[in-house]
């Protein structure tokens, strides 16, 4: 079943605001009044009503960080190995992109754009209750290729170089004897690591043309990644935000605090 975690928080910051509004304005006056009159007893419905809108000040604090500033992320999958493994909390940059409505999704105050090379957390095209999380390889206009596990991004192949093999696992898609290769491959700025598995048979050449307001999205795990290859392009209104850094993992603990690349 689909959880709206942000829906849910939303419609409980509205109710305990009415109710914290109830509490301050119509009931504290009747409180003194009735302690005024001698009666010190309160009805349990006033207790009640108090107590859930005592809840508004923090659900308020709460609800302004994750839907504006920042917003925790687990990894469910191998997809992103090695830049982020199976069980990785991450916080995510919800701003980076823009500044948008919560639930409808809406940008309000664009801040910034998306840059090649940006681990991304997104609203999945074709199931929206769902959120991914790929690696931006292609900006709108771009022709983006994938030949012999190579990427070419109009007609330029991306830089790499080897380092190495991966010998942990690599999510369940590789056959166990044939380890990962390392590359570091380099978008715009920045580089990163990814794997490519000789396990894995060379799909056909692919090329696409990235359609205007829209993203081309792959796994850092490339071999092991349903991203745009299969299932087409992200559109921009899906963008959710720029993932950051590791806040915690629960055995790798030395991944604590690495910022993502």
């Amino acid at each position: 079943m689909y959880f709206n975690f942000t829906l849910i928080l939303t419609l409980l910051v509205f109710l305990t605001l009415v109710l914290w509004l109830v509490a301050r304005f119509v009931l504290q006056p009747r409180r003194q009044q009735r302690l005024a009159a001698g009666h010190d007893d309160v009805p349990k419905v006033w207790q009640i009503i108090e107590y859930i809108g005592s809840f508004f000040p923090v659900l308020l604090f709460v609800w302004l960080l994750r839907s504006f500033l920042y917003e925790p992320f687990r990894i469910p999958s191998g997809s992103m190995i090695p830049t982020l493994t199976v069980g990785d909390f991450i916080v995510v940059n919800k701003y980076a992109y823009g500044v948008r409505l919560p639930v409808i999704n809406t940008k309000v105050i664009d801040v910034g754009q998306p840059q090649r090379g940006d681990v991304v957390v997104f609203r999945y095209p074709l199931d929206e209750s769902m959120n991914y999380i790929k690696r931006l390889v292609g900006l709108p206009g771009d022709r983006i290729t994938y030949r012999n596990k190579t990427l070419f991004i109009n007609g330029e192949q991306v830089e790499h170089k080897t380092n190495g093999y991966y010998g942990e696992d690599t999510g369940g898609c590789y056959a166990p004897s044939i380890p990962s290769q390392i590359r570091i491959e380099k978008l715009g700025e920045a580089e990163h690591e990814l794997l490519v598995n000789a396990s894995r048979a060379r799909a056909r050449e692919q090329s696409w043309v990235v359609p205007d307001g829209h993203y081309f999205m792959m796994g850092d795990n490339r071999d092991c990644s349903q991203d745009s290859r299969y299932w087409g392009f992200v559109p921009e209104q899906n963008l959710v935000g720029k993932a950051k850094f590791i806040w915690f993992h629960w055995l790798e603990f030395d991944r604590v605090g690495d910022k993502i690349n």
